[in-house]
């Protein structure tokens, strides 16, 4: 069952005016080291930071308080999974959002997808419960 939902949409030129004018302290404050490493090994750096701030905006909202009630940027973090695939990894308070949300026998999976097309780039993000398999009598 779907628990969250979120969306956003960001313009590119407005990260990276963030980034121009408060530099390293913007980089640091909002996005985690694995997103600061594979967004300055891109070409497309600023559009990288952009996808990613929109994820985390659509996290946000998918876990219905924004940033707000304890949850922090750095908390939200796009993950890429073996194949490519990308996923938030929660922590702090974040996780504990998502765990407070998460009905008694499910576990919460996040779907992420983000993209990006000059000036914009957008995330949609949902939050899953699924229910944990018992395992079966001996």
């Amino acid at each position: 069952m779907i628990i969250g939902i979120g969306s956003d949409l960001v313009d590119i030129r407005r990260i990276e005016k963030s980034i121009e004018r408060h530099g390293e302290r913007f980089i640091a404050r909002i996005f985690t080291a694995a997103e600061q490493e594979r967004a300055e090994g891109r070409r497309a750096r600023v559009a990288s930071y952009a996808k990613r701030f929109a994820a985390k905006e659509a996290c946000s909202k998918a876990l219905g308080c924004g940033i707000a009630e304890g949850v922090f940027w750095s908390e939200m973090g796009v993950v890429n999974m073996p194949g490519g695939r990308p996923t938030m990894e929660l922590t702090g308070g974040a996780a504990k959002r998502l765990a407070a949300m998460t009905p008694q026998g499910h576990r919460a999976v996040v779907h992420v997808t983000i993209t990006d097309d000059f000036p914009l780039a957008q995330a949609f993000v949902i939050i899953e419960a699924l229910p944990v398999e018992e395992p079966p009598l001996s």
